[in-house]
């Protein structure tokens, strides 16, 4: 699966996925709010790199829409009556890998942008408990996109491959 991030004005962005199983999917805005790690690139770094089979990523490739509609409006009502007619729930094992990307993601964004003077110290508890090696390696790998992503124009794209 690849996953295109296109840069928009101020701290707007667009997704873009292009998957091997599932409906085709449209592009859709994110959340935006910081200039050098979106939130969903962090969430997608986070997930690569914790192995986190079933968050937002995981789920994508193996075929679920998760906040995307599909781009074709007759595979968007198919999608729609089957989420209707199962009561689509996910599975303990799907809730807790979503719990755990949420969490990476608190810990590590934090950690960047103190260790790159975009916050004034790390959080409290991180400093009382040290900051564990999985964290160390998820904010490696935000080092390595920040400032390509910072240093794109408007209109300008991060393709990763999942």
């Amino acid at each position: 699966m690849r996953v295109t991030f296109t840069k928009g004005h101020g701290n707007s962005y667009e997704i873009a996925v292009e998957r091997e199983t599932g409906a085709a999917l449209a592009p859709r805005n994110g959340p935006g709010g910081h200039p050098y790690l979106p939130h969903d690139l962090v969430h997608f770094l986070v997930e690569a790199e914790a192995g986190i089979a079933l968050g937002v990523y995981g789920r994508l490739a193996a075929g679920d829409d998760g906040l995307f509609w599909a781009a074709d409006p007759a595979e968007r009502a198919k999608a729609a009556r089957r989420r209707k007619s199962k009561g689509v729930k996910s599975s303990a094992r799907a809730k807790a890998d979503m719990e755990r990307s949420e969490e990476l993601a608190g810990i590590a964004l934090p950690v960047w942008e103190a260790r790159h003077g975009h916050a004034a110290a790390l959080p409290a508890p991180l400093v009382a408990q040290g900051i564990p090696p999985e964290v160390e390696r998820i904010v490696a790998r935000l080092e390595e996109h920040a400032g390509r992503w910072h240093a794109l124009p408007v209109g300008g794209s991060l393709t990763l491959v999942w």
